[in-house]
């Protein structure tokens, strides 16, 4: 008797696939980002962006994020560079109206620090991009993460604004992108 329920009790166990908890982005939440041009440094932010999680700590492997990113809603509050960033030479938005953010896999960093490895489409091109951050599983859950985008893997800020010297070549590559999403179960 003792081994048909020790059977059974491991066929549930390796049967049974890992859920993580799925998560919707609730209000609250923010998607910034900062470079510099010269001297100056700026920051703007994505007001439209959407936000899906799937994650539990004790099962990376099932773990999931999807993020959805509406470029022409893109701003820094400064109607010079908004209408740069807006441009063919930058986001063109109208040609491409989303950015996406899909993480291919997790890993622990330590504490409740992780890196989500994934690609990020940007102006048709997909390249990969890691997002380091913490995780709160409080009663409102939080995820705070940093990524860096390099703008020229996409096609952001070349053409002819670089050909011109409107652009020139030794303005940064590096765009810090900051975010704070908070989180409602789905």
């Amino acid at each position: 008797m003792f081994k048909i329920i020790s059977l059974s009790a491991l066929l549930l166990s390796v049967s049974t696939p890992a859920v993580c908890a799925d998560y919707v982005q609730a209000p609250g939440s923010y998607l910034n980002f900062t470079g510099s041009y010269y001297d100056t440094s700026f920051k703007g932010t994505f007001p439209g962006f959407t936000t899906r999680f799937s994650f539990d700590p004790a099962h990376l492997a099932d773990a999931a994020l999807d993020v959805s990113i509406l470029l022409a809603g893109a701003t820094t509050r400064n109607a010079d560079y908004d209408n740069q960033i807006h441009s063919t030479a930058f986001f063109s938005s109208k040609r491409f109206p989303q950015a996406l953010y899909s993480s291919t896999k997790f890993r622990r960093l330590g504490g409740n620090r992780y890196a989500a490895d994934g690609t990020l489409t940007l102006r048709g091109v997909s390249k990969p991009v890691t997002l380091t951050f913490t995780w709160s599983p409080a009663a409102r859950p939080v995820l705070t993460g940093e990524a860096i985008v390099k703008r020229e893997e996409f096609g952001v800020g070349s053409g002819a604004l670089v050909d011109a010297g409107i652009i020139p070549s030794d303005i940064p590559n590096e765009i810090k992108v900051a975010t704070r999403v908070m989180f409602k179960p789905q």
